[in-house]
């Protein structure tokens, strides 16, 4: 069972569920936002993405608030679309199955950050350029 979930979690389910967020997803995202950030503190699996899911959801309110516009629709979708996967407790592998139930999300997540860790790396430069303005 865990190799053909594995084989359906790769870079084309990313590509595909990123392609079909929408403006309403981010909102969601945002909107669970301490759900989401207590799935992955209280998840051993996921707990070593707690920080990356900080800067992930600050940049999506950056994002959304106008504030930080130079980043890609790729990766605001992207972070979309993995915030949510990890929300989502019925998805490939329902996460109650005991000890595999979060290597979707873990798997999710890493694909995604993989893909925006350049853009990450530039929200942050740009979060300490505003702060030395201030």
């Amino acid at each position: 069972m865990f190799s053909k979930k594995k084989k359906e979690i790769d870079e084309e389910y990313l590509k595909s569920g990123v392609a079909k967020v929408k403006d309403e997803d981010l909102d969601l995202a945002a909107k669970n936002q301490e759900e989401i950030t207590d799935k992955i503190l209280n998840s051993g699996t996921l707990r070593k993405y707690a920080e990356l899911g900080k800067i992930m959801f600050g940049m999506l309110k950056d994002y959304r608030r106008g504030v930080y516009t130079n980043v890609p629709w790729f990766t605001i979708a992207s972070i979309g679309f993995s915030l949510l996967y990890v929300l989502n407790p019925l998805d490939l592998m329902p996460d109650f199955i005991p000890g595999i139930g979060y290597i979707d999300d873990f798997a999710i997540l890493t694909f995604a950050l993989r893909f925006i860790e350049s853009d990450l790396h530039s929200y942050l430069d740009w979060k300490l350029e505003e702060a030395e303005n201030e």
